[in-house]
């Protein structure tokens, strides 16, 4: 089962360069702090497992269903408040569940760094991450798995970079430059939104602006627009891998909040221009397009919280004869104390692959899935 980070714990010389000028900035910042106040830190630890049974699946059906997705996670989060100014957060994963690719990510193992960011606070308003932090990009679901399945690629993105964002009562703002997906010269493992950029034998994601703007119009009810756009990098074997692709997509969306109501909404659009080698080996369109709506819907009570995530996904691409797609994941979650659980069932006719491509394709699933915290 994955889980949604922010529900617990609670790459040339010039781009080089680039990369180093927030470093060196918060060097000379650091040295010129008069900050006395000894920064709060944490360091904890948490286990997750999950239970799964696919009605589909004669053999499942057999056994009664299984246990696995099982993990360690391992948290370092640091801030210096008052006179301080910075503070810092990571999360490592260790096991099966940990939802990251040994073909892909950097590791080549079942163990990786999903975050790891140092960050900066200016007043009251303005924190700047460098690091490994997670994608200024719309919402994210109440539990990654399975109402994130047709934001594939722009649920929980965590990719490595700077991120500049401003936080106040009516207007937050973020702008972020990204290096790369993850870690390394040719992983595209992103651990929870891993699977949907491409491989470490086709391409990667890299050189990503982002920029993300949000609205608090009144108490209740928030608007919000993302923007990203960067490069793709070809890994299909090319020496230079040069970075003969690209990467462009919007959302537009809604937040709200009613007592105990909440409703989260978005219009995403996507458009790739893949690697001139990959598409032609694979014999794949040059350019790949949709579009998608999603939507979640939720109560919380007490320590209760149910809710339903519902997407939808319409191929734009030319000669993709795939209708548009949806998936529904009604659920809910208990917080029992010291972690949480979740019940969940999933039921989609269609997926997003690596290309970013609509594809149609039946699928059901029970997941019921249990974690604690230290």
């Amino acid at each position: 089962m994955k889980i949604l980070l922010s529900e617990h714990k609670p790459h040339k010389p010039s781009l080089q360069k680039i990369l180093a000028l927030p470093f060196l900035c918060l060097g000379l910042m650091a040295a010129s702090s008069n900050a006395s106040a000894e920064a709060q830190k944490t360091l904890s630890a948490g286990v997750w497992g999950n239970y799964k049974y696919l009605p589909g699946d004669k053999a499942n059906n057999n056994s009664g269903g299984e246990f696995g997705d099982e993990a360690l996670i391992i948290y370092a989060d640091g801030d210096a408040k008052d006179e301080g100014r910075w503070l810092y957060s990571a999360e490592m994963r260790i096991g099966p569940g940990s939802f990251t690719d040994p073909d892909n990510n950097s590791s080549g193992s079942e163990f990786a760094m999903h975050k790891a960011w140092v960050g900066w606070r200016w007043g009251d308003h303005y924190t700047l991450r460098v690091g490994k932090s997670q994608l200024p990009f719309g919402w994210k679901t109440s539990n990654f798995w399975p109402g994130d399945i047709l934001l594939a690629g722009y649920g929980d993105q965590m990719d490595v970079g700077v991120k500049l964002s401003r936080e106040q009562s009516k207007f937050n703002y973020d702008l972020a430059y990204y290096l790369a997906d993850d870690w390394g010269g040719d992983s595209t493992d992103t651990l929870d939104d891993n699977g949907h950029w491409g491989s470490a034998t086709t391409y990667r994601k890299v050189q990503t602006w982002v920029a993300n703007g949000l609205w608090q119009a009144t108490a209740q009810h928030a608007l919000g627009l993302s923007l990203q756009a960067g490069q793709l990098q070809d890994l299909t074997g090319t020496p230079d891998k040069p970075t003969s692709g690209s990467h462009q997509a919007f959302a537009l969306y809604y937040l709200g909040e009613i007592d105990n109501l909440f409703l989260k909404a978005s219009y995403i659009q996507q458009t790739r221009d893949l690697p001139k080698a990959h598409w032609q080996t694979a014999m794949l369109p040059e350019t790949i397009k949709n579009n998608r709506l999603a939507a979640e819907l939720g109560y919380r009570h007490g320590p209760w919280t149910f809710y339903i995530d519902a997407s939808a996904a319409q191929p734009k691409t030319q000669g993709n004869r795939v209708n548009t797609v949806t998936a529904y994941a009604p659920g809910f979650k208990y917080d029992y104390g010291p972690g949480w659980l979740y019940v969940e069932y999933l039921v989609q006719d269609g997926f997003i692959d690596r290309n970013g491509q609509v594809g149609e394709g039946d699928f059901d699933a029970l997941y019921i899935t249990l974690d604690f915290y230290l």
